[in-house]
């Protein structure tokens, strides 16, 4: 019997545990690995939105038209789908979780427009 409370106990302390984590936030891209350009976009729930632009995608009606036409072109086997950079949670209260995905975001399309790849804009 005392097994069984703890167990359910335990369940309740991780559930909790759950609802009260941040979800992943961060940049991420979508590469076209035939020509190496590559859609970078910042969000304040990764796993969200990189399985919404896989669905939108797949379904044929993502917003970006230039993506959308090469992954018609070249098949969903030549992009990759990658976390590029993520915000570890930190103890301050009053941090600006918004504030740092956007600096990511600037920082990652100055590091990448300055490279040979271009851009999906």
């Amino acid at each position: 019997m005392n097994t069984v409370r703890s167990d359910k106990a335990r369940q309740r302390e991780l559930k909790l545990a759950y609802k009260l984590a941040l979800p992943p936030m961060g940049v991420f891209g979508i590469r076209n690995l035939v020509c190496g350009r590559q859609l970078v976009e910042r969000s304040m729930n990764l796993t969200g939105s990189l399985n919404r632009h896989r669905m939108e995608l797949r379904a044929g009606v993502h917003r970006n038209r230039e993506l959308m036409a090469d992954w018609r072109a070249h098949g969903e086997a030549q992009f990759v789908f990658e976390v590029l950079e993520q915000v570890k949670e930190r103890p301050e209260p009053d941090f600006d979780y918004a504030q740092e995905v956007q600096s990511l975001l600037a920082r990652w399309q100055a590091k990448l427009a300055s490279g040979s790849a271009a851009l999906y804009r």
